[in-house]
Order: C-alpha cells, then sequence, then structure tokens
C-alpha cells in the first residue's frame, strides 16, 4: 500500500512539474486533492489504454524509429486533461512537451521508489 501511495505521490509530483514549466499545461492546485485525482487518473489511463495504444501503434513506432512514442504520450496526456476538470491542455504541443517533462520527472522521482515486491523488509 504505502508503494502504491508513494507512486500517486511521484505521479503527482511529475504533473505538477509539468504545468508548472510547460505553458499551455494548466493545474488547479489551489486543492491538493485534485492534483492527487488528476495524478490516479493519469496512473489508471497509463495502466489501462497505454498497452492498448502501444500495441495498435506499433506499425507507426515502428517506422519512425519510436518517435512516434511521443504522440502517444501526448495522447493520454491530454486525455487525462479530457477527463480531469483540474487539468487543461491548450493544444497538442503542449500536450507532448507535458508529457515529456512529465515523463522525465516521473523517472528520476521513481529512481527513489523501491520496486521490490519482497514486502518483508
Amino acid at each position: 500500500m504505502i508503494k502504491l501511495i508513494l507512486r500517486l505521490a511521484v505521479n503527482a509530483a511529475a504533473i505538477w512539474a509539468a504545468a508548472y514549466v510547460v505553458d499551455g499545461v494548466h493545474l488547479d492546485t489551489t486543492n491538493w486533492v485534485s492534483v492527487v485525482w488528476v495524478a490516479a487518473v493519469f496512473g489508471i489511463t497509463n495502466a489501462i489504454i497505454k498497452p492498448i495504444l502501444k500495441l495498435l501503434s506499433f506499425p507507426f513506432v515502428l517506422v519512425t524509429l519510436g518517435l512516434f512514442t511521443l504522440v502517444n504520450n501526448a495522447a493520454l496526456f491530454g486525455l487525462v486533461a479530457y477527463w480531469s476538470s483540474a487539468l487543461s491542455v491548450d493544444g497538442f504541443w503542449p500536450a507532448v512537451w507535458g508529457a515529456l517533462v512529465c515523463s522525465i520527472v516521473a523517472w528520476f522521482l521513481g529512481a527513489f521508489v523501491d520496486d521490490d515486491d519482497d514486502d518483508d523488509d
């Protein structure tokens, strides 16, 4: 349960960083519950829709040598913004940059979260 909360905190921090850095990505930070809600929607979207999108877009990813993955991530970021009232994205390029910043920050912060399944420690 602690790992889930830590992952949620990492996602929340990554989305907050994307909204702070990228013009065109807006996050309602007046209520921390809304930021956590956006992070939860982001995590659920990445867990359910991202594998399906990766499978369907595999030929495009192969032809573009992986660059189409940026389009997939931007689409997922925009989808989260569509589903959540606390996050808004002004267009395609802010979604691309927001997804890129979010991925980098989540990767960096995720390095500090232990993914070991052994709960006996």
